[in-house]
């Protein structure tokens, strides 16, 4: 047997010996590693927390979508989008002969019956006399009349439905019922529609309303004739008044978000229908009437779920403790806290849920966790800069 040849059983043995000792060693370094470093911020109230902005576009107070009251072709169009139109004014026509072709009918009845009901008439009336005299039976009499009043019927019949033919010829122009400004079109020239089905949209009247979608969480803020400030994206340094005139009674079922209408104030003929804006919310007399007058704004990275509750990490004399938090607001990147934290107080601001509760940390300060070139650029900009520029390593 081979005197170098280790058998499989002292292979095995050494295998765990260099675990152990490999064990052993990460131990001692991780004790002589100290406190973890982590990075914090110090909560502080919000400047102007009570004051926020969400997208809006101008639109009309009344809009009235316009359409045939009968079937039929386009033939014809006058106006289009952005045109601004009379009351009265012809806006789009059909083709009109089939509507007149029914009205020709309809009169040709009408005729037929007017000549039915005079020669009933007449007739009638023969027979009354004709009775008096006792010269005709009184079965006779009544069957003239029955027939006097079956061609009465027919002509009101006829003079009903020639009406109605006629109407619907008039109904073969779409007008215009207020004065206003075409803001859509729904149809084109040849297209054959329903009635009822919309060619044109209509704004009209002189009130503008300014639409938003505010969320869930900021709606209960807002109140019914609350004032807030208008932004035009197309005139940013000239605001508009405005006051609240209708919050939605529910939730749009997706985007979770409540429709807000204003009235806007002094609107001068530079605001149009269509534009966007901006409408700034100042909410500090609701917040201070509810109690809620005091938020902190953290990094997102910051909230910790314990149980599906919200909380952070303090940091309190080097050590973290957890605590509950109630959230008032989520934003992008961030999340703002009504109650929980004090101002002045370590939060833990990354790392939340590689941590424990009683762990000792080392705040790590924004020059700690910088290079060694990074400092001494920070402390001699002009030196670095030189030494780069001569090639110089630092």
């Amino acid at each position: 047997m081979n005197a170098y040849a280790v058998s499989p059983v002292y292979r095995v043995l050494l295998a765990m010996c260099c675990a152990v000792s490999l064990i052993a060693c990460s131990k001692q370094e991780s004790e002589q590693a100290g406190p973890r470093p982590v990075s914090t911020v110090v909560a502080a109230y919000d400047a102007g927390a009570h004051t926020w902005q969400v997208p809006a576009q101008i639109d009309a107070r009344a809009s009235t979508p316009l359409s045939f009251r009968v079937n039929g072709k386009i033939i014809r169009r006058t106006v289009g989008v952005g045109d601004r139109v009379l009351a009265g004014q012809v806006l789009a026509e059909l083709d009109v002969q089939p509507l007149q072709l029914n009205l020709d009918s309809t009169q040709a009845q009408l005729d037929a019956a007017r000549q039915g009901l005079a020669f009933a008439t007449k007739q009638w009336q023969r027979d009354q006399k004709q009775a008096r005299a006792d010269l005709i039976s009184q079965a006779q009499l009544e069957q003239s009349r029955n027939a006097y009043a079956q061609a009465q019927a027919q002509f009101t019949q006829a003079q009903k439905a020639q009406a109605l033919a006629a109407d619907r010829v008039a109904y073969a122009r779409l007008t215009s019922a207020h004065e206003g400004i075409i803001t859509a079109e729904q149809a084109e020239t040849g297209q054959n529609v329903s009635a009822g089905q919309p060619v044109y949209t209509l704004a009209w009247g002189d009130e503008m309303d300014v639409l938003c979608d505010v969320p869930e969480r900021q709606v209960g803020m807002l109140d019914v004739g609350q004032s807030a400030t208008v932004e035009l994206t197309a005139f940013p340094r000239k605001p508009y008044r405005a006051t609240v005139r209708e919050i939605a009674p529910a939730a749009d079922p997706m985007s979770r978000s409540f429709r807000v209408k204003l009235r806007l104030l002094e609107a001068t003929p530079h605001v149009r229908l269509g534009m966007t804006a901006t409408v700034r919310f100042d909410t500090s007399d609701t917040l201070q009437a509810s109690g809620d007058t005091r938020r902190i704004t953290l990094p997102a990275t910051a909230l910790f779920h314990d149980d599906g509750n919200p909380a952070v990490w303090i940091v309190q004399e080097n050590t973290l403790a957890l605590r509950a938090v109630t959230i008032a607001a989520y934003g992008a990147d961030t999340v703002t806290l009504s109650g929980g934290v004090e101002p002045g107080e370590r939060v833990l601001a990354q790392g939340v849920h590689t941590v424990s509760a009683g762990q000792e940390v080392r705040v790590v300060q924004p020059s700690d966790a910088a290079t060694p070139v990074e400092r001494a650029r920070r402390a001699d900009p002009v030196a670095t800069g030189a030494q780069q520029r001569a090639g110089a390593h630092p």
